[in-house]
């Protein structure tokens, strides 16, 4: 009797290891998307993180990565200047500073088409977990902010499938340039905003840059419904609240 007790016991504190199998979710592109994809065979989970240079943003994907990975989830990563077609080429165009906006535009459009289609897809017709470290979201705020339509953006991006869940790490201006000098010791020309002669002094333009993104950031969050996260809370406490919402997610409920 006392054997069977101690069993029961030891049952019950042993940690739950299943693996979460995701729930199969409707699928659809935000405008025409890409031409002969059978969406009913994209059986994988699209998570997106989005957010400002400083804000945490590739710190939580690499410990969402490793909790994922470690219960039984092969997971795929992408991010912007991440395509094997245009992405050295973009960094060396970007280095001159000499792009005008349309141009740097449709510059990151071919870098984020061509991993949809060549990596994103593929992971996600093979039931994997594609987390991405930024979206469309990030490309069509910039280009926003630097005066080009929503509209035509919008079209643009209409070969976008729409994730299972975006999460937008908000934190404000003052904070993230404190983050960046302190990573850094200097600011980027262009997530300064430097390019729209906002201000000669880069720390300023910085600040005004930076306070422009979060303002159009929202504006899209009412359009296409993402999750704004605190992201001036311990690393551990916002990794536990991403967590949880996953979770959520491959389960097939809806996000609160």
């Amino acid at each position: 009797m006392k054997a069977r007790l101690q069993s029961r016991a030891a049952r019950r504190v042993q940690p739950d290891t299943r693996v979460l199998i995701p729930r199969k979710s409707p699928r659809r592109f935000y405008g025409q998307g890409i031409p002969g994809v059978e969406l009913d065979k994209l059986i994988g989970k699209l998570i997106v993180v989005e957010g400002a240079d400083g804000s945490g943003r590739s710190t939580q994907i690499k410990l969402l990565v490793d909790w994922l990975e470690s219960a039984g989830h092969a997971t795929v990563q992408v991010g912007l200047k991440r395509s094997t077609l245009v992405a050295e080429e973009l960094e060396r165009a970007r280095q001159g500073n000499i792009l005008s906006r349309t141009t740097l535009s449709l510059f990151y459009a071919t870098d984020f088409a061509d991993q949809l289609e060549n990596i994103i897809l593929l992971a996600l017709r093979a039931g994997q977990m594609v987390l991405a470290d930024r979206y469309i979201y990030t490309l069509m705020a910039r280009d926003i902010v630097r005066g080009i339509d929503r509209k035509w953006l919008e079209n643009l991006y209409g070969m976008a499938l729409v994730p299972d869940a975006v999460f937008y790490l908000n934190v404000a201006p003052e904070e993230l340039v404190q983050r960046t000098f302190a990573k850094y010791s200097a600011l980027n020309y262009w997530e300064s905003g430097m390019d729209l002669g906002l201000s000669r002094d880069m720390f300023d333009s910085f600040l005004q840059y930076q306070a422009m993104m979060v303002r159009t950031f929202k504006e899209l969050q009412r359009t296409y419904g993402f999750h704004i996260i605190d992201g001036h809370r311990p690393v551990q406490e916002i990794n536990a609240e991403l967590r949880r919402k996953i979770e959520a997610v491959l389960a097939g409920h809806p996000l609160k």
